[in-house]
């Protein structure tokens, strides 16, 4: 089986006027088609530039970094965001859901600027909505709903267009337990549906619930 994702000493380097800060210090891992890893740190580990980086929203300063064989390190914005919209699906801790709009609006809204015509856009939000068990929350506002289905819902508009890489950053951290475990659930399923997928998290519960850890600290990797 061959890699979705590849880093091959790659290093973040914030220049301040106290000197260089390395987020990332010489990180080399790589996570297969249909794997399901957790990236466990503190906070200040590196895992938030190590997740920016995986999900081509930030540029290793050092090193390579190979998304499905292709070598996006040094791509521009432009390719960058083609690669983001196609075969990448985000989840974050904070639903980032956009409050006037409907559930399936919300699921929507990528679609939109994928320039997908109605009728298909509305087949994918619905599908993916009740891949997640909201196919009667498709008209409720995310005030409506509780912060499990709100996150639900993120995960639909994530998934919509079934990318070949999930990447999960903090999935449970605004939730209780009980609605943590049935997100873990659904992330779950969608691994075993066959996409490969990241999950950053502090949690050990949640970091164990993964195929493989890797443990991140200082910007190192420790296994």
């Amino acid at each position: 089986m061959k890699n979705m994702l590849q880093l091959n000493d790659v290093s973040k380097i914030y220049r301040t006027k106290a000197g260089n800060v390395h987020a990332l210090d010489h990180v080399s891992f790589h996570v297969r088609e249909g794997e399901f890893v957790s990236v466990i740190g503190q906070s200040g580990s590196g895992k938030s530039t190590l997740m920016n980086i995986l999900g081509c929203l930030d540029q290793p300063s050092e090193g390579e970094y190979l998304l499905d064989d292709i070598p996006v390190s040094a791509m521009k914005e432009r390719r960058l965001s083609l690669i983001r919209n196609t075969m990448i699906g985000f989840i974050f801790q904070s639903f980032h859901l956009i409050p006037s709009l409907s559930a399936l609006e919300n699921v929507e809204l990528p679609l939109i600027y994928r320039g997908l015509r109605r009728r298909e856009r509305f087949f994918l939000a619905n599908s993916a909505l009740e891949r997640v068990g909201l196919a009667n929350r498709l008209t409720h506002k995310p005030s409506e709903l509780s912060g499990g289905q709100q996150q639900r819902v993120a995960i639909a508009r994530a998934i919509a267009l079934r990318p070949k890489l999930i990447l999960a950053d903090e999935p449970t951290g605004n939730l209780d337990s009980r609605s943590g475990e049935g997100i873990m659930d659904i992330l779950k399923g969608l691994h075993r549906e066959g996409s490969a997928m990241v999950i950053i998290t502090h949690d050990p519960k949640i970091a164990v619930m993964a195929e493989r850890c890797i443990k991140i600290s200082d910007g190192r990797i420790l296994n």
